[in-house]
């Protein structure tokens, strides 16, 4: 089957697309054919090495960790799924592989895809959808009421987190640049921050949670704008020793996460709140949940642009330039 492959991790490295083996089926698995799959800033850390201490990938590499598809078949202790299904799914770190015609997924990641969906837009919705949840529902537990920041509103992870707070309730505030701070308030911001024009510290204070997803410097200043007790949680880093235990990692490789996260984790309790990493997982039963809200609109997905597969790379590079409005995805079929 065709694929979009690297070779070696390196910065420059493009990727190319090549036939590759039919993936193996466990008992556990579910065969998907791809129809489509959406690209994240993820696929291009993985390829540049950023995570090869903690995901070590064997090479060469399927990218891709986002999917939508149809169910071919099922492993024998497969119960939920059957041929024919249209799903959806961010597969497990470990077992990625969405740039292909075909991907084994685990049933535990898996749900069936929104019926208001088309394949295009369900593709751009576990991972930065799953992300949202994770930060907001399990791990600052908002509640209505409560004041969040969420950084880079009009990236993938932004605009799903928006819509997920104020779903919960919460008045939220923003960061964007000049050309997006319509858009995002049409998405339900209460407060945007044109990051071009002003100092989000100087303009917010009192807040419960930040999401970040920006680098040291936001991350340092985000602290002034939460209230005491408050919860900065990050999903670029830098991780934590909890996110060490987490991923089972051996002690040094957590001594070099209590070193990365000791000046944030230090700078936090100095003013009485919280920082967190987190690094989301693949979770079916979280990913029906926003099936839900999706098919009752309270959540819609954004999608830029719809690149055929042999645009793999071309998608990619917009990525990381840092200027996808949304999601950009990769059309298989």
């Amino acid at each position: 089957m065709k694929a979009f492959i690297i070779d070696r991790y390196a910065k420059k490295e493009v990727g190319r697309i090549a036939d590759v083996p039919e993936p193996d089926m466990q008992d556990t698995d579910v065969l998907v054919q791809v129809h489509a799959a959406s690209v994240n800033l993820l696929d291009a850390k993985i390829r540049s090495g950023e995570f090869k201490l903690i995901l070590p990938y064997r090479m060469p590499l399927t990218l891709g960790n986002d999917l939508a598809g149809t169910v071919l078949r099922v492993g024998a202790s497969v119960t939920r799924f059957k041929a024919g299904d249209e799903v959806y799914a961010r597969p497990d770190q470990d077992r990625i592989g969405s740039f292909a015609e075909r991907i084994a997924v685990r049933e535990d990641a898996l749900a069936l895809k929104p019926t208001n969906l088309s394949m295009e837009e369900a593709a751009s919705v576990p991972l930065v959808a799953l992300t949202a949840w994770q930060v907001l529902v399990e791990t600052a537990q908002l509640k209505k009421g409560q004041r969040v920041l969420i950084h880079a509103g009009s990236g993938g992870v932004g605009t799903l987190a928006i819509q997920l707070a104020k779903h919960l309730g919460a008045f939220v505030a923003t960061t964007t640049s000049t050309s997006n701070v319509e858009w995002v308030k049409a998405l339900g911001a209460d407060v945007v921050i044109d990051y071009r024009q002003q100092d989000f510290a100087a303009e917010l204070s009192g807040y419960d949670v930040v999401l970040n997803s920006l680098g040291n410097d936001v991350l340092k200043k985000s602290l002034q704008v939460l209230k005491p007790g408050g919860q900065l949680i990050s999903i670029s880093g830098p991780p934590t020793p909890e996110f060490a235990t987490e991923q089972g990692l051996r002690w040094p490789l957590k001594l070099v996460m209590r070193l990365l996260s000791r000046r944030i984790r230090k700078q936090a309790k100095q003013r009485s709140v919280r920082y967190s990493f987190v690094f989301m997982r693949a979770e079916g039963t979280q990913l029906s949940a926003i099936t839900t809200l999706i098919e009752a609109g309270a959540i819609r997905p954004v999608v830029e642009q719809v690149l055929p597969f042999e645009a793999t790379a071309e998608a990619l590079a917009h990525v990381v330039s840092g200027r996808a409005k949304g999601k950009i995805v990769v059309k298989m079929r």
